[in-house]
Order: structure tokens, then sequence, then C-alpha cells
């Protein structure tokens, strides 16, 4: 009886564990690649066609780059210093006593490339009124030899519109509108009176250092000539050159 249970009781373990063997195997076996299931990724061996046309699939679309002709770029050469001295002649036209020829010379600071100080000196030789012009040889103002008239303005002027003025299909110089407006004295007939100046300009710069200047402004002081005082117009259309240094 002892033999028995000894028996059974070994057997059942024994027993168990073949089951498991089994399941074990069995599930395994399952899987098995001659059961019918696929081969693995890892297992497939492509061509190099079906790479390259892999690949080419995978890669992004090529970018069309243009064939543009890259041309040579003159660029601007502006002198670097903020003083500018020259010399200008034109036209002044003072009241009552026509316009006539006037000269002189002009000095520029450029505080930055928008604004700059200007500082003018001009003299011009009044002509005759036209009472003077009805009446030959008669003189009522007794300005004898003194119809010299020298003036003098501090401005503040302003560059707006930069650009290019250009002169041929090879040719192009900066350039720039301005306007400025200011303070000065006029001295006639032995005396001095206060103005006020303002007006516009054209700059034009043919090279790195000379500068072209085309200027157009109204000078306006009070005259006493004629015995009583009055407020003038003198407008004044000119024309200079100056260099930067």
């Amino acid at each position: 009886m002892e033999s028995r249970s000894r028996v059974l009781l070994l057997t059942r373990p024994l027993a168990l564990i073949a089951v498991a063997a089994f399941g074990l195997t069995g599930c395994a076996a399952l899987k098995w690649p001659w059961w019918g299931r696929d081969a693995a990724p890892e297992d497939i061996v492509l061509s190099t066609e079906e790479i390259e046309a892999r690949e080419a699939a995978a890669l992004p679309p090529r970018v069309i780059e243009p064939e543009v002709e890259r041309r040579t770029i003159k660029r601007p050469k502006i002198d670097t210093e903020n003083f500018e001295l020259g010399a200008w002649y034109g036209m002044l036209g003072v009241e009552d006593f026509g316009t006539n020829p006037a000269y002189g010379l002009k000095a520029a600071y450029h505080i930055t490339e928008d604004f700059f100080f200007e500082g003018s000196i001009g003299r011009t030789t009044l002509g005759e009124t036209s009472f003077e012009l009805l009446n030959p040889g008669a003189d009522p103002l007794n300005l004898g030899d003194e119809r010299r008239l020298t003036y003098y303005s501090l401005s503040f002027g302003y560059n707006f519109l930069p650009g290019e003025v250009f002169i041929g299909r090879n040719l192009a110089m900066n350039s720039a509108f301005y306007v400025l407006g200011g303070i000065g004295s006029v001295k006639f007939a032995g005396d001095n009176k206060f103005s006020v100046n303002f007006g516009a300009g054209y700059r034009v710069l043919p090279t790195d250092w000379l500068t072209l200047h085309i200027d157009v402004q109204d000078r306006v002081f009070e005259s006493d000539v004629f015995g009583t005082n009055k407020l003038t117009n003198n407008l004044e259309a000119r024309i200079g050159v100056t260099a930067f240094f």
C-alpha cells in the first residue's frame, strides 16, 4: 500500500512537468516557420533596384535651383567726412531793386545722414528802382555807391527722398532733396537788418567728395529805404559746388 502511494506521488509531478513542457513546445510549434507563417522582415532579401526605389520614395522632392547669372554690383563710395565747404553763384531778387547776380560761400556740418547745419554768406549789387529808371540820373535814396548788399545766414537742414540720378545706362550718382530754414543778418545802406530764410534744394554727388547743389530760398527782412518800414520777400536761386573734407 505504501509503495502504491509513493508511485502516485512520484508520477503526479512528472505528469505535470510533461504537460507544461508539451504546452510550451506546442505554442512554439504554432509559430514555427514551416507551419505556414510569413517570413520575418529581417529574413527578406531585396534586390538593388528595390532598395534604390525605396530610398528614392523616402527622399523629399528636390528643389529646383534657378540658374541666375550673377552681376557685379558697384557699391557707392561716399566720403565719411562730415564737413562741407564750397562756393555758389546765382540770382537774388531784392524787392523794389530788381533781380541781380549774387555770389558767396557756404559751409555745412552734417550731424547725421539726415540733419545738417549750414552757414552761408552772400553779396550782390542792387539795381535801380523804377523811379530811377523813369528819371535817369535821379537818386532819391541818396545811395550813391552804397548799393552793395551783404547777407549772412545760419540754417538747419533736413535731407529727404535720398536716391540716385542716372545718366545713361552705366552712370548713377547719389542724390537727395533737402529743406532748410534759419536766421541771419542783411547789411545794406549802412544798416543791419535781422532776416529769416527758408527754402529747399537738390544735391548730387558725382564723386565721393564732390557735391553739386541747386537751392531756392526766400530771405525775409524789413526795409526802410523809402522812409517806412515794410517786410520784404527776396527770392534767391543759386547753384553751388562743395567738397567734403
